[in-house]
């Protein structure tokens, strides 16, 4: 989801480990909807009391954490690509995690996965930008999505988004507003701000490059009455006038901000080679 894709170890055996650690991979999501709180709680056990989603989980370092830090709350990690299921999944069996799941999925069925008002909390952390227009669809933040997450949001429920891009943040809370949230908060350095959030694997790593953390807390308000998509644009769009000012070029965006230097200034090479920015995993 977000781009920084897992490299696989040569001594990685993808359809070994997924079929080692299945007990805590659930593959038919759907059958569970309605139903997730009591349907994963332990024999004889009170439902959890909260279904948090990790939109987007990667190798599933943060909702390992999470359910750690609240075993009351069931921790649910879904992640397009396979290695990152048995990456996530390994995580969480080995730790002995009885309030985490994990779901080979995409955030653009999460109204089939999910009941009406199910989901506590969304977690979105660092996706995938899709900054050309052609790609906007795509994003899972965009306003179409965000009216799709209201129907499984519980009515105080919150969309959580952390992402290193700028421009990506900009855009995402015009499309927030669109589909009629309210913010809770807004943060453009979210760890000067929230200093004891559990950060995901890829907070700290495009951290560590330099990147400033941009996110915000957003709840369903007032839906609005005519909603009618407008079709997103290029991420471009959301870049500051003075390229040459950035201190760090998000990721996904990287060559194309150097490419706009470059034409600008007609010259094959400028003062972006010493400007931080992100790297492939």
């Amino acid at each position: 989801m977000h781009g920084l894709h897992a490299r696989l170890p040569k001594t990685f055996n993808l359809e070994e480990r997924l079929e080692r650690y299945g007990d805590v991979i659930e593959k038919n999501p759907g059958a569970l909807r309605g139903h997730w709180a009591e349907a994963c709680a332990k024999i004889g056990s009170t439902p959890f009391s909260h279904v948090c989603v990790d939109l987007g989980c990667g190798k599933g370092s943060f909702t390992c954490a999470m359910a750690k830090a609240h075993p009351e709350t069931l921790y649910i990690a879904i992640d397009t690509e396979p290695i990152c299921i048995a990456y996530a999944a390994g995580r969480i069996s080995e730790a002995n995690l009885s309030n985490a799941v994990v779901v080979p999925g995409t955030g653009m069925k999460l109204d089939e996965y999910f009941a009406l008002g199910e989901i506590t909390t969304l977690y979105i952390n660092f996706p995938t930008p899709f900054p050309r227009k052609r790609q906007a669809h795509l994003r899972v933040t965009n306003a179409e999505r965000f009216m799709q997450y209201r129907s499984v949001l519980a009515d105080t429920g919150t969309i959580r988004l952390k992402t290193d891009s700028q421009p990506l943040y900009d855009f995402s809370c015009e499309q927030a507003v669109a589909a009629g949230y309210e913010f809770l908060w807004k943060t453009r350095d979210a760890h000067a701000d929230f200093p004891n959030d559990i950060a995901s694997e890829y907070e700290e790593r495009l951290g560590a490059q330099g990147a400033k953390v941009l996110g915000f807390c957003i709840t369903p308000g007032q839906a609005p009455e005519h909603f009618s998509p407008v079709e997103p644009g290029s991420l471009v769009d959301y870049l500051p006038k003075d390229l040459e000012a950035l201190t760090y070029l998000p990721h996904g965006m990287e060559s194309t901000i150097k490419n706009m230097i470059n034409r600008k200034n007609k010259k094959g090479h400028h003062h972006w080679k010493n400007v931080p920015q992100s790297q492939e995993a």
